[in-house]
């Protein structure tokens, strides 16, 4: 059958012959195929012969040939009728004969079932698949739902849980908007198995709420399984803060107060996260804080809870400028954890260390810093002198302004002084001058300013300034040098820059918290929801980190935002057309990856699709009763 072009139909062929228990002379049948074959003419071939069938008449003949066309092109009948058993029985028996013969090839026969008409197809219900299947697989792999479970979340709860947080990784949103794109735009259902026709804003919220009760356990467990996955130990620790705003008044927020913002929002209220991070940049431990909490009263509390959420007892911590004050650093010592950090204040009285040669280090964006070891009479500390000619022109720059910009107001205040009607009672021109330098700390110690004044009216006649060169010169000096301060026994100058370096990896990590996943601003109204928000982008933060992470180590150094992209371009998509035998087809299936997706998904070991192929059958007239009973459903209701 494999050679034949199309199949035609089946039929009854006779000759006459004389019975051997009659001696009549009756019909003798064959049953015969006709088909089309390569140079479309029209052939026949015997398929079975079947012999004497004085028991079946015309019209019960033409109903069993039709019935076995049917048979061999799929087209059972829609509905159940009563059948002659002459014609049952022949048709039973021919078949299961043909079957047996194997003279049909039913496997071509069922190509031809799959055969879709090109002009009825019909593609629908397209959705985004790559980037979710990202997260899916990594959920999997960090064990969050068996988690979950444990901790009292039944198997719908963890399956709306899962698709929370791989839609805040891959679409950062509210709950609303969230919803509106887990419907129309993305296929993460399919992959978690949640009903997305149970999906409400109002689930989400209580979802959110519901994973922030289990805080605890989730980042502990989350803290060991990467540890676990990847073999690390956290021999380093960073700890650093941020804060995010928020767009609402906030009255009665316990959390959201003033403070400084590094957004620069002045006009909004502040909350303050903390966050513990080892060197490959998974959090080990997070906690928010009042929005005007100061940095250097936060550590004590973390340091107690580290030993909980970390598998290094001597680990070193590295922290900024801002928290490392004398209190902290001797609280980290105490609890037998070494320390490196900034020096908060810039040493005066210090001597190059004898015997050890200064060193030209470029780092990782092609800038030249020099290390030198120093020593001081302060404290028994090692510290590390770094000079970065970049950071002195930085710093050049900012001095040159504001002295421009001090400068300007003293002359401001000369110029009052010689117009008319300007400010001269010798008592307000000093407060100018004060106001001056309250408004350019950095600039004014380095300047003398002299103002003279007519006794008798105690009006200021002149006022004049210059530069104190001594200190001008050794601020110019100064420029571009900070020191690092360690109670490490390392005293190799490039192992504690490389350990202070790794600083920077806290810093990538409120970026991608921020940025890629939408921490700023907040819009929730109390502190509950608050909490539960952070927490939600943290837990996003997981995955995100742990894709990257298994990325960076093969050179793939992409963020997150370009990561979905690429995740973006796979779609799952649903294909309907009509087949040889009037029936429709539909069929769900994922698109082909493209290079960009498939290297990814090579490092992370996952298969190129989510699933290969969801396929269903319904004959055409069954289709449009199912769409007519809808109908009439949706108009009664």
């Amino acid at each position: 059958m494999g050679k034949h072009s199309h199949l035609c139909c089946v039929y009854f062929k006779s000759s006459i012959r004389k019975h051997p228990d009659t001696g009549k002379l009756s019909g003798y049948y064959r049953l015969v195929e006709s088909y089309r074959n390569a140079d479309n003419r029209i052939c026949h071939r015997t398929i079975l012969n079947i012999g004497f069938m004085e028991d079946a008449s015309p019209e019960q003949l033409n109903i069993i040939q039709r019935r076995l066309t049917e048979k061999k092109e799929h087209k059972e009948p829609l509905f159940e009728q009563e059948e002659d058993p002459i014609v049952k029985n022949y048709v039973d028996e021919l078949w299961q004969r043909i079957i047996s013969a194997k003279e049909f090839d039913i496997a071509s026969v069922e190509n031809l079932s799959r055969m879709v008409n090109a002009d009825t197809l019909q593609h629908s219900n397209v959705r985004e698949i790559g980037a979710e299947w990202l997260c899916y697989n990594t959920w999997e792999k960090l064990q969050l739902t068996q988690l979950l479970l444990t901790q009292g979340f039944t198997e719908e709860q963890a399956k709306l849980a899962a698709t929370q947080v791989i839609s805040r990784a891959v679409y950062p949103a509210s709950e609303l908007r969230t919803t509106r794109w887990i419907k129309e735009n993305s296929a993460v259902c399919e992959l978690t198995g949640y009903d997305i026709e149970k999906l409400t804003k109002d689930k989400l919220y209580q979802s959110a709420l519901h994973l922030y009760q289990v805080r605890e356990a989730m980042e502990k467990h989350l803290s060991n399984r990467t540890n676990n996955l990847f073999d690390l130990e956290d021999k380093i620790i960073l700890y650093d803060l941020t804060n995010t705003y928020f767009e609402s008044e906030k009255r009665n927020s316990r959390l959201a107060k003033f403070g400084r913002s590094k957004e620069k929002r002045k006009d909004a209220k502040l909350v303050v996260l903390a966050l513990v991070v080892n060197i490959e940049g998974f959090i080990k431990y997070s906690s928010v804080l009042e929005g005007n909490i100061a940095d250097n009263k936060t550590l004590p509390a973390m340091i107690e809870k580290l030993s909980k959420h970390t598998c290094c007892t001597n680990a070193v911590v590295v922290l900024d400028a801002g928290i490392a004050t004398e209190d902290n650093l001797k609280l980290i010592a105490e609890k037998g954890y070494k320390y490196l950090c900034v020096s908060r204040s810039k040493l005066k009285d210090y001597q190059a260390v004898p015997d050890r040669l200064t060193v030209l280090l470029d780092t990782k964006s092609n800038k030249t810093i020099r290390l030198k070891s120093v020593t001081t009479e302060i404290n028994t500390d090692y510290y590390l002198e770094v000079k970065s000619h970049e950071k002195a022109m930085k710093e050049a720059g900012m001095k040159n302004q504001f002295e421009k910009r001090f400068e300007e107001e003293l002359q401001k205040i000369h110029k009052a002084i010689h117009n008319k009607g300007g400010v001269k009672k010798l008592d307000k021109v000093h407060q100018r001058i004060g106001r001056a330098k309250q408004k350019y700390p950095s600039a004014q110690p380095y300047y003398n300013i002299e103002v003279t004044a007519d006794e008798k009216t105690n009006l200021a006649t002149e006022i004049i300034w210059e530069k104190d060169p001594g200190k001008h010169d050794d601020k110019i000096e100064g420029l571009g040098i900070y020191f690092l301060r360690t109670n490490m026994n390392v005293k190799d100058e490039v192992v504690v820059w490389n350990i202070y370096n790794t600083i920077r990896e806290i810093e990538n990590a409120f970026r991608t918290l921020k940025t890629d996943l939408d921490l700023r601003p907040i819009y929730h109204k109390n502190d509950n929801a608050t909490m539960a928000h952070l927490h939600l982008g943290i837990l996003a933060y997981w995955l995100v980190n742990t894709i990257r992470y298994q990325l960076k180590n093969h050179k793939i150094n992409r963020c997150w935002s370009e990561i979905v992209r690429i995740g973006n371009t796979q779609k799952v998509v649903t294909t309907t057309g009509t087949n040889t035998f009037d029936k429709t087809v539909t069929v769900r299936k994922c698109s082909q990856p493209n290079e960009k997706l498939k290297a990814i998904y090579d490092i992370l070991k996952t298969n190129y699709k989510p699933f290969k192929k969801r396929k269903s059958v319904v004959h055409k007239v069954e289709l449009k009763k199912i769409e007519t009973q809808q109908l009439r459903l949706l108009k009664s209701g």
